[in-house]
């Protein structure tokens, strides 16, 4: 999916750049840039979207977008609530060959990490103990200056590049581009999704908001994205139940129906296709 090409401010002749991010939400339309992104999430949570992946994402998640990986992070309904106090707040490194010159990464030294980045683009989420490393050492470099940032960043970089503890996102490396008309048409898909999925929605309902007939849309979609509507709109759904179950609502079939789905039996079964368990071991690990 591409999407709203997004341009990342810089300074020139900087090896990498840090933006540090306070708002009620988080940038709500889907977008790629060039740049590998490492991104904390401070506080904030919603549903993230990397290329063919969609899930939840939580404050203390850390997340590694690919080159040209389109993706947003949307916020929960409730942050852009107008009397809403909370707060989204995240550190992000953006890093690209043309940052340092294509010269710097090609050197001898720097092989793993280039190769590393050059595999990146299905983006990842950071877990366990690599998680724990790299927050440290995003909070230093933003605090670093000059040769000391750059170490720290390297060092950041070959932590990263080393760690088994990286769960890939989407399931292949996905970089094509489309046109602006494309990006206008699949953020207005998505943005419909976000706000229609609690209730049943026919195809040429979102047909229509694609500008589409049904069939072409099927085609469309499932061509851009690699899965059906259907299936991503359960996984939209399952997302919104997660957040209702870590929150604490403790009746199933109420969240069942909450967010969309309309028999029990059929919820249960996605969402362990999704998360892997059932709403009940997800609520309760243990049992």
């Amino acid at each position: 999916m591409k999407v709203i090409p997004f341009q990342v401010p810089k300074i020139s002749k900087e090896a990498f750049r840090i933006q540090v991010d306070s708002a009620l939400v988080f940038y709500d339309k889907l977008h790629h840039h060039p740049e590998t992104q490492i991104m904390y999430i401070k506080s904030g949570a919603g549903t993230l979207i990397a290329g063919d992946y969609v899930g939840r994402f939580t404050s203390g998640n850390l997340f590694l977008i690919g080159s040209n990986q389109p993706h947003v992070f949307k916020s929960d309904e409730i942050y852009y609530e107008p009397k809403s106090k909370l707060r989204s707040n995240s550190i992000s490194l953006y890093f690209e060959e043309k940052y340092a010159g294509e010269n710097f990464w090609q050197m001898n030294e720097l092989a793993d990490i280039r190769q590393f980045i050059l595999n990146a683009g299905v983006g990842y989420r950071i877990e366990g103990e690599t998680k724990v490393q790299l927050i440290g050492l995003i909070e230093e470099v933003s605090n670093a200056k000059s040769i000391e940032r750059l170490i720290v960043f390297m060092q950041l970089l070959k932590t990263l590049s080393e760690s088994h503890e990286l769960k890939p996102l989407s399931a292949t490396n996905s970089q094509t581009l489309f046109t602006a008309n494309e990006g206008k048409r699949m953020n207005d898909i998505l943005q419909f999704t976000f706000r229609e999925s609690h209730r049943k929605i026919k195809t040429l309902e979102v047909a229509e908001v694609a500008n589409l007939s049904p069939a072409a849309f099927c085609r469309y979609f499932k061509v851009r994205t690699r899965k059906t509507y259907t299936n991503f709109l359960n996984e939209v759904r399952i997302s919104h139940a997660c957040k209702l179950l870590i929150e604490g609502d403790p009746n199933i079939q109420s969240v069942c129906y909450k967010v969309g789905f309309h028999n029990l039996s059929h919820f249960n079964r996605q969402f362990k296709k999704v998360t892997g368990k059932t709403p009940s071991r997800y609520i309760r690990p243990g049992i």
